[in-house]
């Protein structure tokens, strides 16, 4: 019998599709081969019930809360009133918290994982005292502030709030909990010029990996939707659409670059791969040659046939998964510079940073000009640097375990 652990995630970690999703499905993967998980989260699209029972399997006992979005946000609006950031009221749930005071005393958990910050409410004040890790994965209050600073009128002085009132809780629950991890050494390095130096020593690293058999070009995968894929020539864009960076990086790019590959390779289409895009996103299919295809069953014939895949960020925070799926699939890649972050030492032959323009159009152009290109040199860096199994290991020790 092994150990009992408590698991809260604010989102289902089922199926590994987008950004945390993908982080908190492989971390539940690993810790299940070590404890006896106890997982707490909430379900916030409909389409992720048909995943319950996958996650049931990984767990000794769950409980899935399902997430009204627009009720969600009507109980964040009471941050306004109490001072609280928007985040912490929009994922505050009775019976979660009546769950989780239930499952320490009853199973006698000495040990909890948290992702996200918003989780972090239902244990800082736990019924007996236990060993806590948290995961914040990336300052997610710093990406208000980014918000803030493209925002106009009212909605910069909300994203303004937020940042400030999220940056406050961040660091008060890196001051109550025993490990507060991040995924870079960047995001690291950042936190600890925020927190008081007793904090500081409590800061670690907990980076994300890749699943290199899964994103493989020699795996077979199957085209679901109605594209002419092979007979096309495109670059793509893959992440979940709801997301505001991914959102922005969108639209600025068909705003600000396609058109001048358009004047070279007329014929030449692009790709937005990604669940949920809003209307904004969706209005870029207006243009014949933009393809916004919305949920896919599955993203990697998109990259297979792509003569390059496209990160062109501009407010980001944390290691893109996109890039890294990418790498993995052997394509060529472009990354702004923001988008870089916890990407160091990575091979240039296939893989590069571009911020202006016409500097993002030419290579492009220079892509779609030629046949394409096999990164294998990419795909052998991540083999090597970025397994799960590798990039996860840390997370025994931080949770009072051996390695063993």
């Amino acid at each position: 019998m092994k150990e009992p652990l408590l698991y809260l995630c604010h989102r289902i970690p089922f199926p590994p599709n987008k950004g945390d999703k993908i982080t908190t499905c492989n971390v539940l993967k690993f810790l299940s081969r070590h404890f006896d998980v106890y997982l707490g989260c909430f379900i916030d699209d409909q389409f992720d019930q048909r995943y319950i029972n996958d996650v049931k399997a990984l767990c000794a006992e769950t409980l899935f809360i399902p997430l009204n979005p627009s009720m969600a946000k009507v109980k964040g609006l009471r941050a306004f009133l109490t001072g609280d950031p928007i985040t912490v009221p929009y994922y505050s749930h009775k019976k979660m918290q009546n769950w989780v005071n239930q499952i320490i005393t009853n199973q006698r958990i000495e040990k909890a994982f948290v992702y996200s910050g918003c989780m972090a409410q239902y244990l800082l004040a736990p019924p007996k005292p236990i060993h806590k890790v948290i995961h914040f994965a990336d300052i997610d209050s710093d990406k208000w502030r980014q918000y803030a600073h493209q925002a106009k009128g009212i909605m910069r002085y909300v994203y303004h709030r937020e940042h400030t009132t999220l940056e406050t809780f961040e660091k008060s629950v890196a001051d109550n909990f025993d490990i507060s991890c991040f995924i870079s050494e960047t995001e690291a390095a950042q936190f600890k010029t925020m927190v008081s130096a007793p904090t500081k020593s409590k800061i670690q690293i907990l980076e994300n990996g890749i699943d290199c058999f899964y994103f493989s070009p020699d795996q077979p995968s199957v085209l679901s939707e109605h594209y002419s894929l092979e007979n096309q020539n495109y670059v793509v864009f893959t992440g979940a659409m709801d997301y505001r960076p991914n959102i922005d990086a969108v639209l600025w790019f068909v705003k600000n670059v396609w058109p001048q590959v358009l004047a070279r390779q007329p014929d030449s289409y692009f790709y937005i791969v990604g669940s949920t895009p809003p209307k904004a996103v969706l209005n870029l299919a207006q243009e014949k040659s933009v393809i916004v295809t919305g949920r896919v069953e599955d993203i990697r014939p998109y990259m297979q046939y792509a003569k390059a895949a496209i990160a062109p960020m501009r407010m980001a925070r944390g290691i893109q998964n996109k890039i890294l799926e990418a790498m993995a699939m052997a394509k060529p890649v472009l990354s702004s510079s923001i988008g870089m972050e916890g990407l160091e030492d990575y091979p240039t032959q296939y893989l590069s940073v571009e911020d202006a323009p016409e500097d993002i159009a030419h290579w492009i152009i220079e892509k779609l000009e030629n046949p394409a290109l096999v990164a294998t040199e990419s795909r052998h860096w991540l083999e090597a640097n970025f397994s799960w199994e590798a990039k996860l290991t840390p997370l025994l020790s931080y949770l009072g375990e051996s390695h063993e």
